[in-house]
């Protein structure tokens, strides 16, 4: 699964949760928050769904 997200439009990206940015992880095809909270928004047809009761919460 691969995922077209491109580097300009992650630099300009934020977490909506924390404002934390946000980087791609190819493998889940996700952002994942590198901010406080952690949380991981999907990325559906190459589309970022920057909702956060979309999102994914990390681990305990």
């Amino acid at each position: 699964m691969s995922m077209k997200i491109d580097s300009w439009l992650l630099e300009i990206l934020a977490c909506p949760n924390c404002g934390g940015g946000l980087r791609a992880d190819e493998d889940a095809a996700e952002l994942v928050c590198t901010g406080s909270c952690g949380y991981a928004y999907p990325v559906r047809d190459d589309i970022p769904v920057l909702l956060v009761d979309e999102a994914r919460t990390p681990a305990p």
